[in-house]
């Protein structure tokens, strides 16, 4: 699955251009239309755009295939590596794209205000699909303004993964569930090089390293994004700035250059040679996806999983984290919108078909029914992330027409001020206003 905080730079990506091309056609695509009433029989072709590749592909295949085969009249055609990007163009430019799934929920809020994807409000009541399936968490990241256009397609979820070996050396029995006792116990995790460089990092808290994003944070000090009326939060939740305080000085206790040179010489996050895999970080922020990666590149590691630790202020927060996910839609321009309806609604509530989907690629699945079905396959480290999911703190980041633009504009600033330094509330409202400036301009007075 193409996760991680990498699929915020494919996002904004998309939304650079989207006022100038999305909001462009939103008004033209297809006269077809879904029926007042569901068909009975559907025959004929659909086409399917996803970005999964290799090994991942093969589960999205086999899922199609037994669509295929509980509907012989319907052929899928399925297009695969195709990722947000390449889909944006597809149905900017007219191709034909009947069904796409986007690994990034940030694109909601500019496909859906500029209709790229259909609404499906009308489609989802007259065939009278149960959306209470869906925790409010995940509903949330599928529409915008009242308009659902995407439905959700599993999910991925945020903790803390742990070397039981190197806690268990170190005197530790059980993961951190506070900042300050996950930097207390990184503290002694960590050890040196005869020169004073770093050996082995207890937790690398660079910003921008892995998974270490500010969307990823935010949960753990409850930090609002956005104020009702869209524009941003950042400088006036106090979540923020508890986060950056911490995440600032730990980096300056342990020493940015150290730091840089340790982060230089790990391993690519995606590889067999990833720092937490190898043992060269004892505790780390990752997604649920990491267990797949674990038991096929590092099947002898001692690891254990947990919430990842809050704000040492807000420890009623424990439990939660952050939820994304996959989310699926129809295009515009689509011309066979019963069919892509059809596929689109296996794909998102069949039972059978998300836990298939869940198995083989090691996320989340999204519906009640899924979750408890004793089909899911569960390790004691994947159950982690479950739990996270249905917890009553887990979070999202919100729909914006800007799409994740406001998320990548106080990323790049915190970026610089762990190294740099500086104002921290003068710079708060500096990013305030990049992000309220940028809404201004996609929404108009």
């Amino acid at each position: 699955m193409k996760h991680r905080s990498h699929r915020i730079m494919a996002a904004v990506a998309v939304t650079a251009a989207a006022a100038l091309t999305l909001a462009g056609c939103s008004g033209g695509g297809s006269s077809s239309s879904f029926d007042s009433t569901a068909p009975k029989e559907l025959s004929g072709t659909v086409s399917f755009w996803h970005f999964f590749s290799d090994r991942e592909a093969k589960v999205i295949q086999s899922v199609v295939d037994d669509f295929e085969k509980k509907n012989p009249k319907i052929k899928v055609d399925v297009h695969s590596g195709q990722d947000d990007e390449k889909l944006r163009k597809a149905i900017a430019t007219g191709s034909k794209v009947d069904v796409g799934l986007s690994y990034s929920t940030d694109i909601v809020g500019n496909f859906c205000s500029t209709g790229a994807f259909r609404s499906l409000n009308k489609v989802i009541e007259r065939d009278g699909v149960d959306m209470s399936q869906f925790s409010s968490t995940v509903k949330s990241y599928t529409e915008f303004d009242g308009t659902r256009c995407a439905m959700p397609m599993l999910a991925d979820v945020y903790g803390l993964y742990y070397n039981k070996a190197l806690l268990k050396a170190a005197g530790f029995t059980a993961p951190p569930k506070t900042l300050g006792e996950l930097e207390t116990m990184a503290d002694k995790l960590t050890t040196f090089n005869p020169d004073g460089s770093i050996k082995t990092l207890g937790f690398n808290p660079t910003m921008g390293w892995y998974e270490n994003a500010a969307s990823h944070y935010g949960p753990a000090a409850g930090a609002d994004w956005l104020k009702a009326d869209g524009t941003s939060a950042i400088s006036s939740s106090p979540g923020w700035t508890d986060l950056i305080t911490w995440q600032k000085a730990y980096v300056d206790k342990i020493g940015w250059d150290k730091l840089n040179t340790f982060t230089s010489g790990l391993g690519q996050e995606f590889s067999a040679d990833n720092a937490f895999q190898k043992g060269q970080v004892a505790m780390n922020l990752d997604g649920e996806y990491r267990t797949a990666f674990i038991a096929d590149q590092a099947k002898d590691l001692d690891y254990g999983t947990a919430p990842f630790p809050t704000a040492d202020d807000h420890t009623e927060l424990y439990g939660g984290g952050y939820l994304t996910g996959n989310i699926i839609g129809i295009s515009k321009g689509s011309k066979n919108p019963e069919l892509a309806w059809a596929l689109l609604k296996y794909l998102t509530t069949d039972t059978d078909a998300l836990v298939k989907l869940a198995n083989g690629l090691k996320n989340v699945p999204t519906t009640t029914d899924a979750l408890k079905s004793p089909d899911l396959e569960v390790s004691e480290q994947y159950k982690t992330f479950l739990d996270i999911a249905s917890n009553a703190n887990v979070a999202t980041t919100p729909a914006s027409p800007l799409g994740a633009g406001y998320q990548q504009t106080f990323q790049d600033w915190w970026n610089k001020y762990q190294s740099e330094g500086g104002d921290l509330a003068a710079g708060l409202k500096s990013v305030d206003k990049q992000i309220d400036d940028a809404l201004a301009l996609t929404t108009g007075p």
